[in-house]
């Protein structure tokens, strides 16, 4: 580390060091500057490390639809329902929600659309590119995924869904029972059809995708430090970070901390920014890497099952609790009961590993992407939600112009994604 005395130990420090802050760090590193990365763990190791590893192009609709009003009773009850809020965290959760509802309007509902569309219509052609580029394409599985459904009733909703997604211009495809059971042929009959996503695919393992990303940067010249930052300050002159390693004077910064972005920007900007989580769990099960071909989202159960290297992960389940509670490992447990019945032979759970991580969500639904501060040495790249590895390398390229104040016609424009934003 450097005092304010010292030549500054590099053009720019990176908080946050899960996918979206070691993509930026890489693509930072290749526009010339020297890049310090910075987390209290090892790369990789938080919300990053458990996510369900699909590349989810299709999901441009908000979280907050017309149908959550009436689960929000279901939400409090139920202690292991697929969308949970801890009725002792609902005083601190209450601000968040109202400005959920609020943005249901038809006009921030339309903004938060157009503006998801944007960033993931260009998530995997910038995937394709940053893979390419360190030779680690192998870890993208470009091979669709589908959304499936178990009763007639849903039919009908899901043609809906359908017409909605080709509405923005989502490759989409409605398959039979046949046609599923063709592509997927280990699941149930009790599988009625469902829909397929061209556009779409999987990694081979979250974490390995960060670990690449990072061997990339530290072959450019980044730095990689494991350090907690207490607090962080900017003026004309540059940044300073307090960290649990010493001082740090830098010219720029670039919060990428997820979930715990919020005092970051606070302690940078002065701005109180409405971040919160959604606690996602999985569930591994190293014995199934061989059931399912791609990723298989279930309608009624809302939950995901995708296949990965080390096995099948299933995931989905959200819990609004907070950044203290302790993890509530029953809803990593309960995703495996989720799974009883959709395949013709049961899954193999020897040895499953429940996991559970904080997502990193705004209540429109889009992350903050923006340069701010004196001087423009504020860089900010947060708040994916569940998107956050769809979104990374798309984010990565779009910080990247902020070192040139460039911008590329090509590339998503940055006005939905902006601080300013929020008042």
């Amino acid at each position: 580390m450097t005092t304010s005395s010292e030549r500054p130990a590099a053009d720019i420090a990176v908080i946050g060091a899960g996918i979206v802050g070691v993509a930026c760090a890489l693509e930072l590193a290749r526009s010339g500057m020297r890049v310090l990365l910075l987390d209290r763990q090892a790369p990789g190791r938080g919300a990053s490390y458990g996510n369900a590893g699909h590349m989810a192009t299709e999901q441009v609709f908000p979280i907050a639809d017309a149908g959550l009003l009436k689960r929000i009773p279901g939400m409090l009850l139920d202690p292991l329902g697929p969308l949970r809020l801890d009725w002792r965290y609902l005083p601190k959760a209450m601000p968040w929600f109202v400005k959920l509802l609020w943005n249901m309007r038809a006009a921030p509902y339309q903004a938060s659309i157009a503006g998801i569309r944007a960033l993931n219509e260009a998530s995997l052609p910038a995937w394709q590119a940053l893979l390419d580029s360190i030779g680690r394409r192998e870890l993208l599985k470009e091979e669709g995924s589908l959304l499936i459904h178990e009763r007639h009733e849903s039919a009908e909703s899901l043609t809906m869904l359908a017409m909605r997604m080709r509405a923005q211009s989502v490759p989409v495809e409605e398959w039979s029972r046949q046609a599923v059971l063709g592509r997927v042929p280990a699941l149930t009959d009790r599988v009625r059809g469902g829909l397929f996503f061209p556009a779409t695919g999987h990694v081979s393992d979250p974490h390995q995708v960060v670990l690449a990303l990072h061997d990339a940067a530290e072959r450019q010249g980044v730095r990689f430090s494991t350090c907690r930052v207490d607090s962080v300050s900017a003026n004309e002159e540059g940044v300073r970070l307090e960290t649990s390693a010493g001082t740090l004077v830098v010219p720029r910064v670039l919060v990428a901390a997820g979930a715990h972005s919020a005092p970051f920007v606070a302690g940078l900007c002065g701005k109180r920014v409405p971040l919160d989580t959604e606690r996602g769990y999985h569930l591994m099960l190293p014995r199934e890497a061989e059931r399912l071909p791609v990723a298989v989202t279930s309608l009624e159960r809302r939950f995901i099952m995708t296949p990965m290297a080390e096995g099948l992960r299933l995931a989905g389940t959200v819990e609004f609790a907070g950044l203290e509670r302790p993890p509530n490992m029953q809803r990593a447990r309960q995703l495996e009961r989720l799974a009883q019945g959709l395949f013709q032979r049961p899954l193999n759970t020897e040895s499953a590993t429940p996991w559970m991580g904080f997502r990193p969500s705004l209540p429109d639904s889009l992350p903050v992407i923006d340069r701010v501060g004196p001087q423009g040495r504020v860089w900010l790249a947060f708040g994916h939600h569940h998107l956050g590895l769809t979104q990374a390398a798309i984010t990565a390229r779009l910080v990247r112009h902020f070192h040139d104040d460039t911008t590329d016609s090509a590339l998503p424009p940055l006005a939905p994604y902006r601080l300013g934003r929020f008042a």
